[in-house]
């Protein structure tokens, strides 16, 4: 009788440890791999519309995971990056749009980055590719908060500083390069190929960096599966000049620009493939996302492309996967960003962003992982590539503080032009209008006078709050 009670006890316990056992489950930190795509526009893969290319491995991702459509970064690269690892708008941690070779300044590594949120819970820590936020020693990846790094440090249509390049010793050069002709003078779309601090490869075969950044991403995975990780893997391509390795050239209906993109999904399916194998499919949080709105590709179906404020410009394909938490198969609407990411990330590894700065960023992690989840934020702050608040988003409402159908690289595009005239500032509805053609101001004054002013005041706060760029002397 005493045996029976007790088997009784144990099977109505079985639930009760189950549900314990889910639910612990449920809590474990999750692995992160973050795919962070240079120039890939809305338009520019399956899910999100494109039927040229063949993303065979994004369309399965999908499948398996969320997509986001209101998904924001910013119209070019740096300020992109710097949203990213910080969660904060570009222009409260003063980095520009564009960082070039001869730049004295970088990320300020005062600033707390998504590989600072990690580290202390555990996680090996590595980024893989285009980096762009600085590339003098003080603020390269390994000092802020990546253990590892290899990639290169800014756009590949860019060069070297000739005089700041530490080179290994066993640096390969090659075409004809030496290192006296790298010193002698830096040559446009030759990039230097960087492990750590020193330059392991000059000039970078561009060819081969899709390929040689997913094998070292496999290499981290697979060395640090029995422990969590956080693997950053910021893509070189799709930006000019457009490469890709002798197994996918040719091979697209895309041109270039299409053998590009199919080998970056082939990249995916890779790494997919590994976490497949190794069985860290439900442990291993997935993120796919862009820097800003197409170069060469697609933007669809938003207006404008990389450069501009128009949603093109700057909405980007996201898709989240993390079997058995994000429901498979499903797309939010809400807004969000870039800016989220760390935040979110915070939440999911159990630690709190540190109370002594502001983050713009808010936790999207009931988004990610809950069905029909209300808005987190409402409203969306778009800078431009000068760094001036270009626009902003409130719900469906969006209005343009600058004539965004002014180029920025004109002395109108480049200062506040609208801001403090009289002239009437564009007003769009984006859900009964996406593709922002039809300027409603004049019908809805009300809406416009308190987006201004709710603009003004987002942005003195934003300014009376920012943290200087890190800068060295020489």
């Amino acid at each position: 009788m005493k045996r029976l009670l007790v088997s009784l006890a144990l099977l109505l316990l079985m639930p009760i440890a189950a549900l314990n056992a889910a639910e612990s489950a449920n809590g474990a930190k999750p692995n992160v791999v973050l795919i962070f795509i240079d120039d890939l526009g809305y338009g520019d893969i399956g899910p999100f519309g494109n039927t040229k290319h063949k993303t065979p491995n994004l369309d399965q991702l999908a499948k398996e995971g969320r997509k986001f459509t209101s998904f924001y970064a910013t119209p070019v690269c740096s300020m992109s990056r710097a949203c990213l690892l910080t969660g904060c708008y570009n222009v409260r941690v003063s980095i520009p749009g564009v960082m070039f070779p001869g730049a004295k300044n970088g990320l300020n590594p005062n600033e707390t980055t998504l590989a600072e949120i990690v580290k202390p819970q555990g996680y090996a820590t590595t980024c893989i590719g285009k980096w762009h936020l600085g590339h003098r020693e003080p603020f390269l990846p390994t000092k802020q908060g990546f253990d590892s790094y290899f990639g290169i440090p800014y756009s590949n249509d860019m060069t070297i500083d000739p005089e700041h390049a530490r080179f290994a010793k066993d640096c390969v050069f090659r075409e004809g390069m030496t290192e006296e002709k790298a010193r002698a003078g830096a040559i446009r779309n030759t990039v230097p190929l960087m492990r750590g601090d020193e330059v392991v490869e000059y000039p970078a075969d561009q060819s081969t960096l899709t390929k040689r950044y997913t094998e070292e991403a496999i290499k981290f995975i697979t060395a640090n599966q029995a422990k969590q990780f956080f693997l950053y893997l910021p893509h070189s391509m799709v930006h000019v000049p457009l490469a890709a390795s002798e197994a996918f050239r040719g091979k697209s209906e895309g041109g270039l620009f299409g053998d590009a993109v199919e080998e970056m999904d082939w990249s995916v399916g890779q790494i997919m493939k590994t976490l497949s194998d190794l069985k860290l499919d439900e442990k291993t949080l997935v993120i796919f996302t862009s820097d800003n709105g197409a170069a060469s590709g697609s933007s669809a179906p938003w207006r404008g492309k990389k450069g501009t404020t128009f949603e093109g410009g700057v909405r980007e394909p996201c898709i989240m996967r993390w079997p058995g938490r994000i429901p498979a198969g499903t797309t939010c609407n809400q807004i969000a960003g870039n800016i989220d990411v760390l935040p979110t990330l915070a939440k999911l590894v159990g630690t709190e962003v540190s109370k002594d700065r502001v983050i713009d960023g808010r936790d999207i992690s009931s988004l990610i992982l809950n069905d029909n989840a209300p808005a987190v934020r409402d409203t969306h702050l778009y800078f431009n590539g000068g760094s001036n608040l270009a626009a902003i988003r409130q719900g469906d409402w969006k209005l343009f503080l600058i004539d965004p159908t002014t180029p920025r690289n004109t002395p109108a595009g480049r200062r506040n032009a609208n801001r403090n005239s009289e002239t009437s500032l564009p007003l769009f509805n984006l859900k009964d209008d996406p593709a922002e053609t039809t300027d409603v101001a004049e019908k809805h004054a009300d809406v416009v006078a308190r987006l201004k002013e709710e603009a003004q005041r987002r942005e003195k706060e934003i300014r009376d709050h920012q943290s200087p760029a890190g800068t060295i002397e020489r």
